[in-house]
């Protein structure tokens, strides 16, 4: 999401960004993000930076999803208001709603029941960050604005097989076993050194049957929205007139808005537009004895197109351009042999 912001800033003619790698500067360092923001002064923040991952990430790290994505939002946020930053966006996820909510998800749904407890742990922890938004606003008066986004996916996404989100994971599994049913060595050797290991298990599969294997029973319903949407809604939203934006961060109020595509699908479906994305011939099977996660998650965007906002990149585009950045990504690896 962050190098999608940069793409559309630069794109608008912004140039005067204030950019660093978690090598220059340990948002979950308090010391560190305190000198950056008293040394550097930005008048508007986005605040992307998260620790994130899919379903078995969150049940293998809750510690780690938790406790880092609290210091992170609640040193950025602190900072902003100590040094009077004008306007601060906070992306958090649709996790935040509860388990069983209606569908659409809208915003006044926040904390009327059990969250999802496969990714509990990440969930408090964003509406901990919305909550933190809100009390600054409330006692400050500052203009803090917390965008829920659908699922995404985009170039620079995560395909790492055992963190990675349900299409990323997918784009790469299709991609794998068209190398490892034309025995193309070299190329996986490839794959693995940009994209992260590939189990044992997830090999021999492989070398077994022509076929992917899917976390689940394939009938969840998801929504996706592609990053450079999202980096154009949170765009739209910073350059709000004040009295527009204004209103959506009244003291009184949850500063809260949804962004999504309006559309969901289902896992099953899904696995079908990226297979045909991909150019997989083979079977899929999905596996029931791994947990599905919530069975519908599709956002209410009512508020934000009230605004004026629309995405503009359907599902089916967004993965042939997402493909094509993951080819491009392989195809600079160079060196590596059998």
């Amino acid at each position: 999401m962050g190098s999608a912001l940069v793409r559309r800033l630069e794109k608008e003619g912004y140039s005067n960004l204030i950019l660093r790698r978690h090598s220059e500067l340990d948002l979950e360092r308090q010391s560190e993000v305190e000198n950056f923001f008293e040394k550097e002064h930005p008048e508007y923040v986005f605040l992307a930076a998260a620790k994130v991952g899919g379903i078995h990430a969150n049940n293998a790290y809750p510690a780690d999803f938790i406790y880092r994505n609290l210091t992170i939002q609640n040193n950025i946020i602190h900072l902003a208001w100590k040094t009077n930053v004008k306007r601060l966006i906070f992306l958090g996820s649709s996790c935040i709603y509860p388990r069983d909510c209606p569908q659409p998800m809208k915003e006044e749904y926040l904390l009327t029941g059990p969250l999802e407890g496969t990714n509990e742990p990440y969930a408090v922890a964003k509406i901990a960050g919305i909550k933190m938004c809100q009390s600054y606003n409330r006692q400050y008066g500052t203009r803090y604005l917390a965008v829920m986004p659908t699922n995404l996916y985009g170039p620079n996404d995560n395909f790492d097989l055992e963190e990675s989100h349900v299409l990323a994971a997918l784009i790469r599994k299709f991609h794998l076993a068209i190398l490892f049913a034309g025995g193309k060595r070299d190329e996986i050797i490839k794959d693995e050194s940009i994209f992260g290991p590939i189990k044992d298990d997830f090999k021999k599969s492989l070398q077994a049957k022509l076929q992917v294997k899917v976390w689940g029973t394939g009938k969840p319903y998801r929504e996706f929205l592609h990053v450079d949407d999202l980096s154009d809604a949170c765009l739209f939203l910073m350059k709000l007139e004040e009295i527009a934006f204004a209103s959506l961060v009244t003291k009184n109020k949850v500063p809260l808005v949804n962004i999504g595509f309006g559309k969901e699908i289902t896992i099953r479906d899904l696995s079908v537009l990226i297979k045909d994305a991909v150019g997989f011939e083979g079977s899929v099977i999905f596996d029931p004895s791994r947990p599905d996660g919530t069975l519908r998650k599709l956002l209410d965007i009512s508020r934000i197109r009230a605004l004026g906002w629309e995405p503009g990149i359907s599902l089916s585009e967004g993965i042939r351009k997402t493909y094509k950045f993951y080819l491009a990504e392989t195809n600079k690896c160079e060196g590596y042999g059998g």
